[in-house]
């Protein structure tokens, strides 16, 4: 009776899927016809005139069923990734059809999570001009070690934060993690800013790095999942700009510090209001449609697409999310696959992305450019670190626009090399005698310069690149290490930068942060895939080749 039950039950299921199925074709085909009567009302308005008009308009009708027929295979394929990848993996984030897609809700959405970016950038940057002022205050300013501690505490709490950020997201919901991200946010920012001891501020500082770190991981995976794939590039790079904006208002928030020294709480404490907007925005936003499917919240699921893109996207994106979703027979991968022969070429790829990109220096000059300035000469240090900021921000909103049409691949070389040579006029501008007379503009054009290459692809691109390179089965967990290797070598470069600089010098420092560069040209060049416009399977099986 059990067997026959279960017989009957996936009989219907059967049948409810041809259905849906069959509802597709029938709606593909009334697109068809519609295209057809529209581009024969448009071609034979054009031919009317003409003495020879029947047989023009055979030409003409002949030209035009050529272009349905091209748009027939376009709607056909749907742009779905249905191909088998990795020996068995089928990757389950449906792209959608860029033709038919209205991006004007998108993104709102897409502001609102970046949000957090904002506040990743701001805490990241917070520190830089303030953190001789509150080190005064809590009496830690000959203490180069406890300094290091305040700058780096938040980013050890934020490893931890990414490594968590991930599997709350697949827990709660991507709005849900959001909203319980404020929380740490918030309470961090309150205790940074009233702080009387640097105990008080380590806390505050932890805290907020367990805040940043979350939205490190669930920013770009929720804009991902809800951007249409023509634009991805674009909307993906939109989180590395909204953390340049974030650390330029950081720089920008430090300016008053020289007339009102006790300015550095006000500093931290505003770091409350972008908090409090992520929680309300986040209530308004749609969720993931992909994650409230692979839930089996069909109907809700439903509601988050028409929202999204639109009630008359709802079938096909829904076509998409079931044809994806068919081919996974796999269970979610667990940690020590990662490192197994399957999946540890992909998996060192994104991790090698995120090492060479803090260990080319870019966190020790977002950290610590005023004091460099300062000791080169410069007499309004916070000021220039501002406009390095500035050129952050100037830099990404360039690649934002290359991201789709130059490539991944080509502007992480061309700013790793941009990078190392902007080092290496940073060191010599610090050793060379000749140079010396120069030494504080060679600094500062020098800085600028470097900023503005690792905007172009250092900074965004490999955020972007992790949902794009990694397979459904392993995303969460290799964009959590990829992201731990981020945070663990942004907090030794922000806990021992000053201690190296005062044993070693900072023209030392810089020379091997140009070497860095010149490592990650290399090895970019041998083993990063390009990954515009090529479907998920197609770029991971780019880098599985033997599986």
């Amino acid at each position: 009776m059990q067997a026959s039950t279960h017989l009957i039950k996936g009989n219907l299921e059967v049948k409810i899927s041809k259905r849906r199925d069959l509802s597709c074709f029938r709606e593909f085909k009334e697109r068809k016809s519609t295209l057809t009567r529209n581009l024969c009302i448009r071609r034979g308005s054009i031919c009317s005139g003409l003495s020879s008009g029947a047989v023009s308009m055979g030409a003409e009708l002949a030209r035009a069923r050529d272009n349905v027929e091209t748009v027939a295979r376009s709607l056909i394929k749907f742009r779905s990734v249905k191909g088998q990848a990795s020996g068995g993996d089928v990757e389950d984030l449906a792209p959608i059809n860029p033709h038919e897609t209205s991006t004007g809700t998108v993104l709102p959405f897409v502001g609102v999570a970046c949000l957090g970016a904002i506040l990743f950038g701001y805490h990241l940057g917070v520190v830089n001009g303030a953190l001789d002022y509150l080190s005064k205050d809590l009496g830690i300013a000959q203490n180069a070690v406890m300094q290091g501690w305040v700058v780096s505490t938040l980013l050890a709490a934020a490893a931890v934060g990414s490594f968590t950020g991930g599997a709350l997201a697949d827990k709660f919901g991507r709005t849900r993690t959001f909203q319980l991200d404020a929380i740490p946010l918030i309470i961090g920012a309150v205790l940074t800013a009233i702080a009387q001891n640097v105990q008080t501020m380590i806390i505050g500082r932890l805290l907020a790095g367990i805040g940043i770190g979350i939205t490190s991981a669930i920013v770009p995976l929720y804009i991902s999942e809800i951007s249409p794939t023509d634009i991805r590039g674009a909307l993906g790079s939109v989180n590395q700009l909204f953390i340049c904006i974030g650390i330029l208002a950081a720089l920008v928030a430090g300016l008053p510090l020289s007339r009102s020294p006790v300015w550095w709480r006000g500093m931290f404490g505003l770091a409350v209001i972008p908090s409090i907007l992520l929680a309300l925005g986040m209530t308004y936003s749609p969720e993931s449609p992909r994650w409230l499917f692979q839930q089996g919240k069909i109907s809700e699921a439903e509601k988050s697409i028409g929202t999204l893109y639109g009630k008359e996207r709802v079938p096909e994106v829904m076509y998409e999310l079931r044809t994806a979703g068919q081919g996974s027979t796999e269970p979610e991968a667990g940690w020590i696959d990662l490192f197994s022969k399957r999946y540890w070429k992909v998996v060192s790829v994104g991790a090698a992305l995120f090492f060479f990109q803090q260990f080319a220096g870019i966190n020790a000059v977002v950290y610590y450019s005023t004091a460099v300035f300062r000791s080169a000469g410069i007499a309004s240090d916070v000021a220039a670190s501002a406009l390095v900021g500035a050129s952050n921000v100037f830099g990404t909103v360039i690649a934002s626009s290359l991201m789709d049409r130059q490539g991944r691949k080509s502007l992480l070389i061309t700013s790793f090399s941009g990078m190392g040579a902007s080092m290496l006029l940073l060191s010599l501008s610090f050793t060379w005698k000749v140079l010396a007379p120069y030494s504080g503009i060679l600094a500062v054009v020098g800085t600028v310069l470097y900023v503005l290459s690792f905007s172009l692809g250092a900074g965004p691109v490999p955020a972007l690149l992790l949902p794009e390179i990694f397979a459904s089965r392993i995303r969460a967990k290799a964009v959590a290490l990829s992201l731990c290797m981020h945070w663990i070598s942004n907090f030794v470069i922000g806990l021992y930068f000053l201690s190296v600089v005062d044993k070693f010098g900072i023209s030392v420092v810089y020379l091997v942060f140009a070497a860095v560069c010149l490592l990650a040209v290399l090895f970019m060049a041998g083993n990063v895939v390009e990954t515009k416009g090529r479907s998920l399977e197609e770029i991971e099986l780019a880098l599985n080749p033997t599986t």
